[in-house]
């Protein structure tokens, strides 16, 4: 008996320590960032600019501006990545989306891609304001012709963004519904909801939107299940794309065909 209860005390300290750790850390799971790029925007696009953001608090981020190179719409798509990379990593998107005549600002995070600070769920809606604030007062974008693309994470503060300011469209590729349901999904042995810090409720903010609303998915996401991003695009009354096959970052659903007809659909 002696030993039972030692060995069952030996459990609980270790799910102790493993939830301690879990709480400490959870930030270092969800927001995987890559360094600064090796190179200028003008090195990775057409016309490419480095450009800098100021935040409400105080941080200087850098960005990628990508002019149109097709024949210009006189629209402008602010991109907002996923939870992990650099910029570097949107630059297909990027350009795809300017082949077809859109102007494109790449958002990077704060603590990614070189930039100061370090992400939280406050941090990120603070940076998609200074990328909406540079384009509409700096570059003169009117807000009606002002598309937002949030990809996987970015779709939470994009849409938080699109409750507040007034825009054109928004497009939603691989949104989740909360980062609760894809954290308990991923870490089923941890009460994850109870310990998460930043929670991205998408499918709720999502519902106050506006403005027109498309969703992308990927048929075999292996990241954000497909039935979340569809419950999304239920919420928001949003045209819905499924492409058949494709898992998480899968070129189809970064940067294919079906990523720039729906922008093209919604922001025309």
């Amino acid at each position: 008996m002696g030993t039972a209860l030692r060995v069952g005390a030996a459990v609980v300290v270790l799910a102790v320590v493993v939830v301690a750790l879990a709480w400490v850390f959870q930030r270092r799971l969800v927001y995987l960032p890559f360094g600064a790029p090796d190179a200028p925007a003008a090195t990775y696009l057409d016309g490419g600019r480095d450009v800098v953001l100021h935040t409400d608090d105080g941080l200087d981020l850098t960005a990628w501006w990508a002019p149109a190179t097709g024949p210009p719409r006189d629209r402008t798509v602010l991109v907002a990545p996923g939870n992990g990379g650099s910029r570097v990593l949107r630059v297909p998107l990027a350009r795809a989306l300017a082949a077809e005549g859109f102007d494109v600002l790449l958002l990077e995070y704060r603590g990614y891609g070189g930039n100061p600070g370090s992400p939280t769920e406050e941090g990120l809606a603070a940076d998609v304001g200074a990328a909406y604030r540079y384009l509409v007062e700096e570059r003169g974008v009117a807000p009606e012709r002002l598309v937002l693309f949030g990809e996987s994470l970015g779709g939470a503060p994009l849409t938080r963004l699109a409750t507040e300011r007034p825009v054109r469209a928004l497009v939603l590729r691989s949104p989740f519904t909360s980062l609760a349901d894809v954290g308990a999904r991923a870490y089923p042995f941890l009460p994850v909801r109870a310990l998460l810090r930043d929670r991205f409720p998408l499918l709720d903010q999502v519902r106050s939107v506006r403005v027109p609303v498309a969703v992308l998915a990927g048929g075999a996401d292996e990241i954000v299940p497909v039935e979340q991003s569809q419950a999304v695009a239920d919420a928001a009354g949003a045209s819905y794309v499924e492409v058949p096959g494709a898992r998480h970052n899968d070129t189809a659903l970064v940067s294919g065909p079906a990523v720039v007809d729906a922008v093209v659909a919604v922001g025309s």
